[in-house]
């Protein structure tokens, strides 16, 4: 697949090359297809050749992805064939690269496989986060279920309480006499004794 752009500044006949192959593989049943190599042509030669790595797809779907660089800030996923040839002088990057070598149907892209990987950093960091908070429930659960409640252990009992007589009026209707022999007490009506166990 060649891209030919003419003449541009002092590059004559500047042309990029795309050297595309398919191939059958048994274990998923389907032809694939697969970008190997990019060629910059000017001057009526190669001048530089860049190895394409990981750009493939089933041959009925078309590749997109953000960017097809041989930059390292972008993936990388150019690289250049040898270090003797002009490859190394050469920044290439595609911006919202988009090919399909095979099955084209009037003229539009199939379905795109993208570039973007299953386990994407936003990804990992989304599935690390739910796993934290999985396990913060499962330890609120454990906590929760041996929790033990105070309603089996609680004891309440009503016990009078004993005091000496006091001279004092204002409690009159708070106390009754008790009559025993020697000293005379006095019970609290409504007093109570609580036992909490633990």
């Amino acid at each position: 697949l060649s891209l030919k752009f003419g003449d541009i500044g002092n590059l004559k006949g500047l042309v990029i090359r795309f050297l595309l192959t398919t191939s059958y593989y048994q274990l998923s049943v389907q032809n694939w297809f697969s970008l190997h190599r990019l060629q910059l042509l000017y001057n009526h030669s190669i001048q530089a050749t860049f190895n394409a790595t990981r750009i493939y797809a089933p041959a009925s779907y078309s590749y997109h992805c953000e960017h097809v660089s041989s930059l390292q800030r972008y993936d990388a996923l150019l690289i250049p064939s040898s270090a003797n040839d002009l490859s190394k002088l050469w920044e290439v990057t595609f911006t919202d690269f988009q090919i399909q070598g095979f099955n084209i149907q009037e003229g539009h892209f199939a379905y795109a496989k993208d570039c973007a990987s299953f386990f994407s950093p936003a990804i990992l960091m989304g599935l690390v986060m739910s796993l934290i908070l999985l396990l913060v429930l499962a330890y609120a659960l454990h906590m929760l279920i041996h929790l033990k409640s105070l309603d089996r252990h609680y004891e309440c009992k009503a016990s009078p309480a004993y005091f000496t007589q006091m001279k004092d009026n204002d409690m009159g209707d708070e106390k009754e006499p008790l009559r025993s022999s020697g000293n005379e007490s006095y019970e609290l009506r409504n007093q109570q004794f609580c036992k909490i166990y633990i």
